[in-house]
C-alpha cells in the first residue's frame, strides 16, 4: 500500500526508473525476434507511464492519449509485423508523443515557485523523455535518408536503436562522447537542434530548480 501510494505521489520517479532500466536491458533484447517483441512491450510500458505522468501535470491528458494510442499501435506492428515502410511513421509518432510528454512535465515544473520531490524526479524524467524523442527523430531521418549516421563499427550500416539513443543522450548532455556521427545535412540539423535543447534545459530548467531549492532551504 505504501509503495502504491508513493507511486501515485511520485509518478515522475516511476517513469524515470523504468526509462533508466530500459537503457540497461535494451542491449540484451537485440538480435532476436523475442528480444524485439520484449523491446516493443517495454516501450509500450514507458508510453503508458508517460501518459500517467502527464495526467498529474497541467498538460492535456487527451492530447497525450491521442498521441500515445497510435504510437502504441506502431509498437505492436513493429513487434509482430515489422516493415520498412512503417519505420518513419513510427518514428514521427513516437517523437511527437515523447516531446509532448516532456513539454507537459516542463509546464508542471515551471508552474509554481515551490519545488516538490516529484518535481525533482521530473527533472530527470523530462531529460530522458527529450532524449527518447530525439532518438526517434534520428530513426525518422535515417529511414528517409539511409546512411545519415555513421560509426567506427560497421560505418556503412544503418545505426540500431541503442546507437541512436546513445547519440541522443551524449548530444543532449553535451558530453560529446559518442562515436556515432551524423554525415548528412538533415542528420546534422537535428543534432544541432538537440544540442541547443540540451544547453537550454540545463541553463533554464535545472538551474531554476536548484536556485529555488537553495532559496527554500535558506
Amino acid at each position: 500500500m505504501n509503495l502504491l501510494g508513493s507511486a501515485r505521489r511520485h509518478p515522475s520517479a516511476i517513469l524515470l526508473v523504468v526509462q533508466l532500466l530500459g537503457v540497461l536491458v535494451y542491449p540484451a533484447m537485440e538480435g532476436s525476434r523475442g528480444g524485439r517483441v520484449a523491446f516493443e512491450i517495454l516501450g509500450i510500458v514507458v508510453l503508458v507511464l508517460a501518459v500517467f505522468s502527464v495526467r498529474s501535470t497541467p498538460g492535456l491528458t487527451w492530447v497525450s492519449v491521442c498521441l500515445g494510442i497510435p504510437a502504441v499501435a506502431m509498437s505492436l506492428v513493429d513487434a509482430f509485423h515489422p516493415t520498412e515502410a512503417m519505420v518513419p511513421i513510427s518514428g514521427v509518432l513516437h517523437a511527437a508523443f515523447y516531446f509532448y510528454a516532456a513539454y507537459s512535465l516542463l509546464r508542471y515544473m515551471l508552474s509554481d515557485h515551490d519545488v516538490s520531490t516529484d518535481e525533482l524526479y521530473a527533472t530527470g524524467a523530462t531529460f530522458t523523455l527529450v532524449a527518447w524523442g530525439f532518438a526517434y527523430l534520428f530513426v525518422f531521418v535515417q529511414a528517409l535518408l539511409p546512411g545519415s549516421f555513421t560509426a567506427a563499427v560497421n560505418p556503412t550500416h544503418d545505426r540500431n536503436w541503442m546507437e541512436l539513443l546513445f547519440l541522443s543522450f551524449t548530444t543532449l548532455s553535451s558530453t560529446g562522447l559518442s562515436d556515432i556521427v551524423p554525415i548528412t545535412s538533415w542528420g546534422r540539423s537535428v543534432v544541432m537542434i538537440e544540442q541547443l535543447a540540451g544547453l537550454g534545459y540545463v541553463a533554464m530548467v535545472v538551474s531554476r530548480l536548484v536556485g529555488l531549492t537553495v532559496a527554500k532551504r535558506a
